[in-house]
């Protein structure tokens, strides 16, 4: 039973592998940028002197653009990892005004850290996996090799014996363990000075952050009476009729109790079923408020079951140790279900993906598909209610669709953790 939960919840080893895999692919292209501000860096030196000896202003303004797309590219790699980070507010002016700037100081800074702890990390992660694949398949080939080739560990360790060889697949055993079980930290190290850096200068003018927040609070109201009316109305034109029917055929069969008690037990059976479409109403209504399998088998659960009612095929990943706020839930639920109906209906797609995970204090949600695309917000297909939904809690949510597909929608909720 613990081995079911920890694979539902994300934490057993096919997840565990996952996240190994994507946590390569985002260290490898973080010790691509790492190499990148190593060429960087000596160029930015000699762009400064020769600022400096007031003969390398023509070079300022390319430099300053070619550093603004290389942390450009960071900062589209943290989103990518989870992380929410703000742009940063630049100085307008001067090419001197823009050097000064405390922003382009901290992108120097980034470009110094990133471009030696940065493409070291990239570069361990990386090793552990080629190391680890290298030395389990060591004794098939060592003896094709030459002497200089027949080495163990990266070459620490030379093996050219077979007693030496057979070492091979228990050191790579260790190697890929470490690999496994250390890839996700190595990552969180090698962004931390992007996070730290490339954000909005500490004391900076929040204005752009209070329209946000003032919009966002605008949406959330918004939000709050559209899902007002579509109760008010699921209420009046369904189970309110119903129960008004329920009425007038009680009333009938009143009437002919005395005259005709067949017919009136033919009423009440009406009467009966049109009660029970009622409560079936009633109960679509409350589930629709906030669904009770999310309080009876939390968020993994829920999103299971959605999985399986789909009529794709659909696979789910869930990486979300700890139980969110109900709202947040709530608001991933309805993102999914809202996503699968559209697939099932409008997408033609052969199959479909749903991860959820937690980093950086936020709930990331992701629907995939490899439909025909085309999904429009504004085509009345149910996307723009869950956009506005995300919105009002402070959310973002990005919906990727070109014609020919695939249909990707991705949610970010914070968590408050």
């Amino acid at each position: 039973m613990d081995s079911e939960r920890a694979v539902r919840d994300g934490r057993g080893p096919r997840a565990r592998l996952r996240s190994a895999v994507r946590g390569t692919g985002f260290a490898v292209w973080g010790a691509g940028l790492g190499l990148l501000a190593v060429v960087t860096f000596p160029v930015a030196i000699v762009v400064a002197v020769l600022w400096f000896l007031r003969v390398g202003r023509p070079l300022v303004l390319p430099s300053l653009s070619w550093l603004r797309w290389l942390t450009g590219a960071e900062r589209a790699r943290l989103r990518r990892i989870g992380h929410r980070l703000e742009d940063p507010v630049r100085a307008d002016g001067t090419p001197e005004e823009q050097v000064m700037d405390p922003v382009t100081r901290r992108e120097l800074g980034w470009l110094l850290v990133h471009g030696t702890a940065g493409l070291l990390l990239g570069a361990i992660v990386l090793q552990l996996l080629l190391t680890g694949l290298h030395d389990i398949a060591y004794p098939l080939w060592w003896e094709r090799v030459g002497p200089s080739e027949q080495e163990l560990l990266n070459g620490l360790l030379p093996a050219r014996t077979e007693e030496r060889a057979l070492w091979g697949p228990a050191l790579g055993l260790i190697a890929l363990a470490l690999w496994l079980l250390g890839t996700p930290r190595l990552l969180d190290w090698q962004t931390r000075s992007g996070r730290a850096l490339l954000g909005p200068v500490p004391g900076a003018d929040l204005s752009a952050r209070v329209i946000e927040l003032t919009a966002t609070r605008a949406a959330a109201l918004d939000a709050h009476a559209v899902e007002l009316r579509r109760i008010e109305r699921a209420l009046h034109d369904g189970a309110q009729n119903r129960v008004v029917g329920v009425a007038v055929l009680i009333g009938a069969a009143r009437r002919e109790v005395q005259r005709d008690p067949v017919h009136a037990e033919e009423i009440l059976a009406r009467a009966q079923d049109t009660t029970e479409e009622a409560l079936a109403e009633l109960r679509s209504v409350v589930r629709s408020i906030l669904p009770p399998v999310l309080e009876n088998r939390g968020l993994a659960g829920a999103l299971t079951a959605l999985a399986a009612e789909c009529a794709v095929p659909c696979t789910v990943t869930i990486d979300v140790p700890v139980r969110c706020p109900a709202s947040v839930e709530a608001t991933a639920y309805f993102a999914v279900a809202e996503s699968l109906t559209n697939v099932a209906r409008h997408s033609g797609a052969s199959r479909a993906e749903v991860e959820a995970r937690l980093a950086d204090g936020r709930l990331l949600v992701r629907v995939l598909d490899d439909g025909r695309g085309g999904a429009d917000p504004a085509a009345g297909t149910g996307l723009a209610g869950i956009i506005r939904r995300v919105q009002a809690l402070d959310g973002e949510a990005v919906l990727s669709s070109p014609p020919g597909g695939p249909t990707e929608l991705e949610v970010a909720l914070p968590c408050g953790s």
